[in-house]
Order: C-alpha cells, then structure tokens, then sequence
C-alpha cells in the first residue's frame, strides 16, 4: 500500500509540474559558464524536474546497493554468530550427559574471565 501511494504522490506531482510549466512558455535566458541563450521557460522547468529526478534516483539506487552490502555482511556475521552458538550448545549438552560441571567463564572479546 505505501508504494501506490509513492505512486499516486509521483503521478499528482509529475501534473503538477506538467501545468506549471505549460503555463510558462515565454522564452528566458539562461546563463551558461561559457554563454548565455534564450529558452522557452516550460523546456527549463522540464529540464530541472527530469535532472532533480535523475539525481534523486542516482541517490537512492546507490544507497540501496550499500544498504544491501550491509544486510548481506550482516547475514554472514549472524549465520557465523548461530554456528557457534549451536557448537556450545553440543558442548554442554556433552557436559551435561557426562555429568560434568565445567567452571564458570565469561567470554567477552577473545579473554576469559573467571
């Protein structure tokens, strides 16, 4: 549902912007570093909508691609994480069938506390 509603948002908006700029035909200058020209007004409004667009599109595609490197480093650490805890979990169900009572540890960045 949130997507159709970007969807109808982006649609409003594109009208939006379609009527501005047909209500703005008079040619305008426009400056460049190496110049200047005339341009009817509704083609530089166009312009700047798609080049807003594009920009804003480059934006998020990149960010999703790094969002996405991240879940995926993030899996690998989690499915690392669960093996090793499913290898404790052998281990003391080994203990506990030996009926052996290994000393407490507490475990925090590779040292052992006792």
């Amino acid at each position: 549902m949130k997507y159709q509603w970007l969807a109808i948002l982006g649609f409003v908006f594109a009208v939006i912007i379609a009527v501005f700029a047909v209500a703005n035909v008079d040619p305008v200058p426009v400056n460049y570093i190496f110049g200047q020209d005339r341009w009817p007004l509704i083609l530089v409004i166009l312009v700047s909508a798609l080049l807003g667009f594009l920009l804003s599109g480059t934006v998020a595609i990149i960010r999703t691609f790094t969002l996405q490197r991240k879940v995926k480093a993030l899996q690998k650490e989690i499915a690392v994480k669960e093996s090793l805890i499913a290898t404790q979990q052998n281990e003391i169900a080994e203990y506990q069938k030996a009926d052996v009572h290994p000393e407490p540890m507490v475990v925090t960045d590779d040292r052992q506390i006792r």
